[in-house]
C-alpha cells in the first residue's frame, strides 16, 4: 500500500513569472559577469609560488573586486534559490535548495581564500602563497557535487515534463550535470585542462554552470508558474 504524497498544485491566481525573480537573476548575472571579466586568468595547480605571488602583486586589484562581486551576489543569488525553488516538485525542491544553499556557502569559502591572498601581496612568501592557493584552486573539482545537486532535481522533472518546467531546461541541465560528472577527474589533475581550477572548472564547468541558472531564472522570472502544497492526499 502506497503512503499517501502531498500533492502540488498551481496557485489559484494562476499568475505566471516574477519580477523579483527576474530582477535578482539580472543582478547576479551582471555581478557575476562583471567579476569573472575583471578577474581574467586566475593562477591554478601548475603555477610555481613565485608566479602566484606575481599574479596577486599585479591583480590585486582585480582579485579584490572580485571578492566584492562575490560579497554582494550572495543576497541576490539566496533570493533566486528561494524563488526559484517555489517552481519544483517535492522532494525535488528540497534536493535543489541544498545544492543551493551550498553553492553560496562554497563561493563564500572560496572568496576568504582570495581575499586573503590578496591582503599582503606585496610581502606574500611564494611557499606560503602556493599552499593557500592550493586549498583554493580545490574548488572548482569539488564544486561539482554541488552543482549537479542542484542542476539534477530540475533536469529530471524537466525532462519528464512535470512541474510545467520547459524541456530545453532539462536538455541544458543534462548536458551540464553530464559534464560536471566528468569534471570530477579534475581532483586527479595537475596540468593543463584538467588541472584544478583550470579551464575545465573555471571556463567550461563555470560557463555552463551559471548559465544553466541564469537561464533557469529568466525563464521562472518570465513564464515560472509557482506551486503550493495543497494537503490533498494522492497516491501518484
Amino acid at each position: 500500500m502506497q503512503e499517501p504524497q502531498t500533492q502540488y498544485n498551481q496557485l489559484a491566481d494562476d499568475s505566471v513569472g516574477s519580477r523579483a525573480l527576474l530582477a535578482a537573476t539580472i543582478a547576479w548575472a551582471v555581478l557575476m559577469g562583471a567579476g569573472l571579466t575583471v578577474l581574467g586568468t586566475p593562477p591554478a595547480a601548475s603555477e610555481s609560488g613565485e608566479q602566484v605571488v606575481a599574479w596577486f602583486r599585479e591583480n590585486r586589484d582585480a582579485a579584490r573586486f572580485f571578492v566584492w562581486a562575490l560579497t554582494v551576489a550572495t543576497p541576490v543569488i539566496a533570493v533566486m534559490i528561494a524563488l526559484l525553488r517555489r517552481l519544483i516538485l517535492g522532494a525535488y525542491r528540497n534536493v535543489f535548495l541544498i545544492g543551493g544553499a551550498s553553492f553560496i556557502v562554497s563561493g563564500a569559502v572560496f572568496s576568504w581564500t582570495w581575499g586573503g591572498l590578496t591582503l599582503h601581496a606585496s610581502s606574500l612568501d611564494p611557499m606560503i602563497a602556493r599552499t593557500v592557493l592550493d586549498v583554493a584552486v580545490f574548488f572548482g573539482p569539488v564544486f561539482t557535487g554541488t552543482t549537479i545537486t542542484m542542476i539534477a532535481p530540475v533536469t529530471i522533472l524537466a525532462l519528464n515534463s512535470r512541474a510545467g518546467l520547459p524541456r530545453w531546461i532539462g536538455v541544458w541541465g543534462l548536458i551540464a550535470v553530464v559534464e560536471q560528472a566528468l569534471e570530477t577527474i579534475t581532483i586527479f589533475g595537475s596540468t593543463g585542462f584538467t588541472q584544478p581550477n583550470g579551464a575545465m572548472n573555471f571556463q567550461l564547468g563555470a560557463g555552463l554552470t551559471i548559465g544553466w541558472l541564469v537561464a533557469f531564472g529568466i525563464w521562472g522570472g518570465l513564464r515560472g508558474r509557482q506551486l503550493d502544497r495543497v494537503g490533498v492526499p494522492s497516491s501518484v
